[in-house]
This record gives structure tokens, C-alpha cells and sequence, in this order.
């Protein structure tokens, strides 16, 4: 029996097991929802308010499973608004599926209603993308289009579909295999480079672990543990990789760069080895490149080729998936049956002692104002840490890594890469349905959740009870942090002080609404929010309105150049 293109596309998710889709309908994607509409036993679709917020939905789905994000929108502005959560799947390195509806294959080129060349759009932010203009391609593209996102580096891929090309025919064949010549992604560690790299190990005097989200997305953080405590080195996660390791475990130094910890930055800055592990040594963790650990051999494990030496060079280049060359790793030093020098190793444990004594992260909550570090210290403790927490971009998302202790892998969600305001709520959103029964923070500021508050909407129809954090400081405060400490205080409009009552919007949108004004009052709001186990809760926590996140590494400055207060 032949099947038309919408048919086949519904047959396509239910071959890759897709279970949910994030969207928004339009004209040109109407037969792929008229499917969806009679397989909704099969695939539930959640309508988002903004299709950014669907991709950003879809991105937390997939960052808290081991399954890849699905999402739908239609041609023209329903692509365009898109893009900003497309692009940050990709600079996070998020595998998610994107479908986008196009005009007419007639009519494309011919500037018609809602037409833009998504194709072209998106092809910088993408893993890759894909024009189907037969239908007899379609399953053979969705197959490699899932195959692509999930393989080798995650990350988004785009699939066009042409509104007529849904309604041609064609047999329906799923290929359950597909071999793409170009693309052969390498997955073991080469023999040679692990055994270079062990002679580095057992050389080391003054050795780090430095774990990205790599090991996160390579469900590998078991290996990661063992590797770390058979050597007993210290270990810092990048702001990606938090939950890689256990922050509970003492040979964590806390996350490290730009607002990580004295310990992590000045143990980074004095070693002689480090082991990176699923990091790309990007800016916020590397501070001014010619300061970076200026003593240190590298040894660089990543599946993807193009980020070794991109930014740093390294001594000892492993490529491959980090859950193949850990095993590797071990394997050959209980083979060698040598262990790096105990005294020096002993006398470098001293060392990081003492910086750990600074107590970097130290503050004092007072009577009078809540301090953000206190809201979400207390958010941990009431969770026991076993939350999954989304945040948004700024202030409360270095305050959230900082004070939220994880010790589980994929229960951070987070926008790395990008530093996309609007991302926690949909995100959490996307968290909430793939783990309906779990408890689901957002911890968010009073700039970025209004960027896409409406999703609101959407947690209302579909139940989703979001616990939402809001740190109220009635600035934008990580801009007003920088302007004063580098633009002489001179707020240039990051004033937030005009907005609206959180607590009657929360109610407009059907939701329990709180606002805390008394640090006396912190515990109690979430405790009491925590019980609510079936209503989102918005709770607006006033806080401190020109609190710094410390420690920070100004731009141009190395990691040993903090400012600590």
C-alpha cells in the first residue's frame, strides 16, 4: 500500500520510538498535523505558545533522557522563530529532530506567502540540514536525520518538508540501518594516544580532571567516577557538566571558569596535567588563552575531531566517545599497575586545601533582604538535591550552579553555549513531561521570564507542576554587574523596576502565585510550594537588588586573577 507524505512522516516517528513532539501548527505543515491529530495514541503532542519555546521544550526533554528532542513548526516566521532554540541545541550540542513546513516545491524561489529559505537560514547552527523534494526520500531522510543528531557530537538537525510534497505518494520502506559515506564518526580511543597519555598520568605531580558536558552526553559519568577515584585526583565540571561528577564527593573542587570556584580556577592555573574529559576549553573557562594553565601538559578526550587544539593545543589528543576511552584509560593502568607519585599527590591535596579554606562561596543572610544564594541553597536542601532544575541566562543561573549541589548527570538544564534568556521555563517544561512524576525547578530572574512567559499557557493545559524560582532583583543583573565593575556604574538601561505583579499573572494563567519579601519567609514558600504537588507554583523571591555572583575572572584576566568580593 502506498502511504502520502504526512502518512509516512507519522510512520517515520513511530520507527525512531518518538513518543512526544513539541509544536506549533500552520498553513504549511496542516497534513502532517491532521496525521499527528489520528495518531495521538502513538505520539502526544504538546502545543507550545511560541516556537521557540516548543525547541527549547524539546532541548530539555532531550537533555534530561537519553532520547533526542522532536519538534514541528510551519514555513516562514514559524521557522524563523525557531532559530534562536536551534541554534542553541547546537552550541550545546543537543540532539533534537527539527521538522519545518515550506511552501509549495512550485512556488519556492518565488518570494510566496510565509516562504524563507529555513535551509540556508540555519545551515551555521546546525549539524546539518536537509530540502526533501521527493517523497520517495522522506523515510530514508528522517532516518538519517535522527542517526545524524544522536551520532558521533550531538546536535540539531533541520528537515524541510514542502507543504505539496505531504500529500504525494509513495511506498513506505523504513531503512532501520543507513551508511553515510562522509560521515563516519570514530567511537574507540586509538591504542597509541591512550598509552601516551597513561605514561602523562603516571608522570604528574600536580594533575586536574577537567569534565565537560561530553561525559553527560556520552552517558558516562559511572565511567568518569571510577576514573577519577582509582587516580584520587582532584576534579572540576565545567558549567555543562555539572552532575557529571558528584559534587557531594571530596575530590570535587566545584565547577570551574569564569564564576567557578578559587579552588577549581587556582588548581586549573597550577597544575602540571590536565585530563580534559568532554570539554571544548571555551572562553568562559579558559579566561585570557595566554594564561591558561601555563605549566600544564593536556591530554584532550572528545568525539569530535574539530575541537581538539581548536582553542588550546594539546599534548595528547584522544578522539573518540568518552564512554569507549575511559574504559580504555582504566584498562591500562591497572594493567601497568603504577600509581602517579603518592607524595607529591599528597602535597598537591595540601595545597588545594588551602584555597579551599578561602570559602569563596561564603555569605551571610541577614534579617532584612533575601540573598539569591540563600533561595537556592535552600531549594537544595528542601529537594535533598534530587530535583531536576532548569534556569535562564544570568545572575541566578551562576548562582543556581553554584549553590545547587548536583550529584547526578542530566539533572542541570541549562543554556550553555548561547546564553539564551527565555530558555528555563520552556525547558523545564520539557524536563516536566518526560519526567512527569519528578519534582522540576526553574530558576529563573525577573529579565528572562518574561521572554517567553506565555509558555505558562502550556503548562496549564498539559499539568505540568514547575516549581519557578524567580530571583526578583528588578535589574538585569549580570549586565549590571558588568557595568559596575567595568562601565564605572553607569546602569545603562538594565532598570526592571516597571514590571508586572508575578503573583496576579500567575494567577491569570491559572497557577498558584507567591511573593516572598522576608528571608524569614524562604523556607516556608518552598515547602510549601513542594507540597503543591500538582500546581505549578510561581514563586517571586525579592531579593537583594545589586548582589554580585563571586568569584569572577574578569575577561581579559587568567584563572588565577579573580576578584573574590
Amino acid at each position: 500500500m502506498k502511504l502520502t507524505g504526512a502518512e509516512i512522516f507519522i510512520e517515520c516517528l513511530k520507527a525512531e520510538k518518538v513518543d512526544t513532539i513539541f509544536g506549533y501548527p500552520g498553513g504549511a505543515v496542516l497534513f502532517l498535523y491532521d496525521e499527528l491529530y489520528k495518531a495521538q495514541d502513538d505520539v502526544h503532542h504538546i502545543l507550545a505558545r511560541h516556537e521557540q519555546g516548543a525547541i527549547h521544550a524539546a532541548e530539555g526533554y532531550a537533555k534530561s533522557t537519553d532520547k533526542p528532542g522532536v519538534a514541528i513548526v510551519t514555513s516562514g516566521p514559524g521557522a524563523t522563530n525557531a532559530v534562536t532554540g536551534i541554534a542553541d541545541a547546537y552550541l550545546d550540542s543537543v540532539p533534537l529532530v527539527v521538522f519545518t513546513g515550506q511552501v509549495p516545491r512550485s512556488l519556492i524561489g518565488n518570494d510566496a506567502f510565509q516562504e524563507v529559505d529555513i535551509v540556508g537560514i540555519t545551515r551555521p547552527c546546525v549539524k546539518h540540514n536537509y530540502l526533501v523534494t521527493k517523497v520517495e526520500d522522506l523515510a530514508s531522510t528522517i532516518k538519517k536525520a535522527f542517526y545524524l543528531a544522536t551520532s558521533g557530537r550531538p546536535g540539531p538537525v533541520l528537515v524541510d518538508i514542502p507543504k505539496d510534497l505531504t500529500t504525494d505518494k509513495t511506498e513506505f520502506v523504513y531503512p532501520y540501518e543507513v551508511n553515510i559515506r562522509s560521515y563516519n564518526p570514530t567511537v574507540k580511543g586509538h591504542p597509541k594516544q591512550i598509552k601516551n597519555a597513561v605514561d602523562l598520568i603516571l608522570e604528574s605531580k600536580k594533575p586536574m580532571i577537567y569534565s565537560g558536558g561530553g561525559v553527560i552526553l556520552s552517558h558516562a559519568s559511572n565511567d568518569l567516577v571510577e576514573f577519577t577515584q582509582l587516580l584520587g585526583y582532584p576534579i572540576t565540571n565545567t558549567l555543562m557538566g555539572l552532575g557529571a561528577y558528584p559534587a557531594s564527593d571530596k575530590q570535587y573542587l566545584g565547577m570551574l571558569g569564569m564564576h567557578g570556584t578559587y579552588e577549581a580556577n587556582l588548581a586549573m592555573h597550577g597544575s602540571d596535567l590536565v585530563i580534559a574529559i568532554g570539554a571544548r576549553f571555551d572562553d568562559r573557562v579558559t579566561g585570557n588563552i595566554e594564561k591558561f594553565c601555563p605549566d600544564a601538559k593536556i591530554i584532550h578526550i572528545d568525539i569530535d575531531p574539530a575541537s581538539i587544539s581548536k582553542n588550546v593545543v594539546v599534548d595528547v589528543p584522544i578522539v573518540g566517545e568518552v564512554r569507549n576511552i575511559l574504559p580504555q584509560l582504566i584498562k591500562e593502568l591497572k594493567h601497568r599497575g603504577e600509581k602517579s607519585d603518592q607524595k607529591a599527590l599528597a602535597q598537591w591535596w595540601k595545597q588545594i586545601a588551602e584555597w579551599q579554606a578561602e570559602d569563596c562561596l561564603g555569605y551571610i543572610q541577614g534579617d532584612d533582604v533575601i540573598k539569591a544564594q540563600y533561595v537556592v541553597q535552600k531549594f537544595w536542601e528542601l529537594t535533598k538535591g534530587d530535583a531536576y532544575v532548569a534556569s535562564d541566562v544570568g545572575q541566578h543561573q551562576m548562582w543556581a550552579a553554584q549553590f545547587y549541589r548536583f550529584d547526578k548527570p542530566n539533572r542541570w538544564i541549562n543554556s550553555g553555549g548561547l546564553g539564551t534568556m527565555g530558555f528555563g521555563l520552556p525547558a523545564a517544561m520539557g524536563v516536566q513531561v518526560a519526567h512527569p512524576d519528578a519534582t522540576v525547578g526553574c530558576i529563573t530572574g525577573d529579565g528572562s521570564i518574561q521572554m517567553c512567559i506565555q509558555e505558562l499557557t502550556t503548562c496549564k493545559q498539559y499539568d505540568l507542576p514547575l516549581k519557578i524560582l524567580n530571583l526578583n532583583n528588578s535589574f538585569l543583573g549580570m549586565v549590571r554587574q558588568w557595568q559596575e565593575f567595568f562601565y564605572d556604574k553607569r546602569y545603562a538601561m538594565v532598570d526592571m523596576t516597571v514590571q508586572p505583579d508575578f503573583v496576579k499573572l500567575a494567577e491569570a494563567y491559572g497557577h498558584v502565585g507567591m511573593r516572598i519579601e522576608k528571608p524569614a519567609d524562604v523556607e516556608g514558600a518552598i515547602k510549601e510550594a513542594l507540597a503543591m504537588k500538582d500546581r505549578l507554583v510561581f514563586m517571586d523571591f525579592v531579593t537583594q537588588k545589586e548582589s554580585n555572583v563571586y568569584p569572577m575572572i574578569p575577561a581579559s584576566a587568567g584563572q588565577n586573577e579573580m576578584i573574590l568580593v
